[in-house]
Order: C-alpha cells, then sequence, then structure tokens
C-alpha cells in the first residue's frame, strides 16, 4: 500500500472501475450495489444493461457471502473475497474470488460445465425447472443465482481454482456481462 500511484495505474491498465477486498457483509454489498448503479447511470447506460452489471454482481457477492458464512474457518482472512467490476474493451467483467472448500471444486466445475453447456434458451428453460423443483434443506446454494449470473452474460462463465493448502482452493469467477450491444 505504499505505493497507491502504481496500484491506481495498475487500476486504470485493467480496466478495473471499482474493487473490494475483505469481509462481504450484507451493508457492505448494499452500498457497493448503489455505488455502482450511480456510477453506471453517469456513463449513460440503458437501464437494461444497467440492470444486468447490477444483477450480476449482487448475485455474485451474494453467493460468496452465503458460502462463506456456512463455512467456519479457523483463519479470519479466508473469510474475506474479492470483487472487482471492469471495462475491458467494451464489456463490463464482474468477477469475484473467496476461499471455497476443496471438497467443494468438483461438484462446482461440474455445474459452472453443465451451465456453461446451455444456449440462451437452454438456461431459460433451466432456470424455470430450478423455480420450480423444492428447494432441499441441505441444499448448498448457487443453484439458480448462476444460472441467472449466464442468462444475463454475454460470454461463457469464465472460472479457476488455485490450490490454497490441502484443504482449500481459492475459487476465481469472472463474468463478461455487456458491451456496447447485447
Amino acid at each position: 500500500m505504499r505505493d497507491l500511484l502504481a496500484l491506481k495505474e495498475s487500476f486504470t491498465e485493467q480496466g478495473i472501475l471499482i474493487s473490494f477486498n475483505g469481509a462481504f457483509t450484507h451493508s457492505i454489498i448494499e452500498e457497493m450495489g448503489n455505488a455502482i448503479k450511480r456510477y453506471l447511470e453517469g456513463e449513460n447506460l440503458g437501464r437494461g444493461a444497467i440492470m444486468d452489471v447490477f444483477a450480476v454482481y449482487i448475485e455474485q457477492t451474494q453467493n460468496v457471502r452465503n458460502y462463506l458464512n456456512r463455512l467456519s474457518f479457523d483463519q479470519p482472512q479466508r473469510n474475506t473475497a474479492i470483487v472487482v467490476i471492469g471495462n475491458v474493451d467494451g464489456a463490463y467483467v464482474v468477477s469475484s474470488g473467496n476461499t471455497i472448500a476443496r471438497a467443494d471444486v468438483q461438484d462446482l466445475t461440474r455445474r459452472l460445465t453443465e451451465i456453461n453447456a446451455l444456449d440462451k434458451d437452454g438456461l431459460k428453460k433451466l432456470y424455470k425447472e430450478t423455480l420450480r423443483k423444492p428447494r432441499e434443506s441441505d441444499a448448498k446454494g448457487a443453484g439458480i443465482g448462476l444460472i441467472d449470473i449466464a442468462r444475463r452474460a454475454r460470454l461463457p462463465l469464465a472460472w479457476s481454482f488455485r490450490e490454497i493448502d490441502q484443504d482449500f482452493s481459492f475459487f476465481s469467477l469472472m463474468v463478461t456481462v455487456m458491451g456496447e450491444d447485447k
């Protein structure tokens, strides 16, 4: 943090508009969401584009918060996450990252791969089917949210896992929401 100019220049070079690194509380998610909406309105984007970026931001941050709230990490830094919104080649990209149990990597990879394999009609059908299904009491979440994110995305979802140790990995999700035309 000694060289904020270098950090600012790196953000500018990468197209980063807003970033948060820390614990995702409800109030932080809400305040950042309001700031994002105001920023995008100032960019004179259409209402639909603003809502797509905002909805993807909300889904990603709530998924992260809900996941971290279910786990009890013995190290406080594992309860933190990052969200970054940028403008890359005329498209808005919403990225999030958080620690996950390595035991969850395989199921999450399978789910994301299944979602990415669907076209818009397939996503719409899966979304409706998922809404109609009764929610299991032990469900881990990220069901309807990931589908909604994919429906709003302009490109397939991109993700990665980076091993932290034998028990945990860092999960990154990048969603390209929209650009000049949708």
